[in-house]
């Protein structure tokens, strides 16, 4: 294992940041970017899981 000087992994920060966004936002601001996300993705994105879900169970059943 390498020689650490101080320095945090980019795991170690993004766990950081991680928490102190939720500490400073809380729950709401989580579940509202979630929102957001699913505005921006849209129905394709539905449309097109949807598909690949009916594909695979088309696959089973052969």
């Amino acid at each position: 294992m390498a020689e650490r000087k101080g320095k945090m992994t980019v795991e170690e920060a993004g766990r950081k940041g991680g928490l102190r966004t939720s500490e400073n936002h809380g729950e709401k601001f989580y579940s509202e970017i979630g929102r957001k996300g699913g505005k921006i993705g849209g129905p394709k994105v539905g449309q097109r899981v949807r598909k690949l879900i009916q594909e695979g169970k088309a696959y089973e059943d052969e």
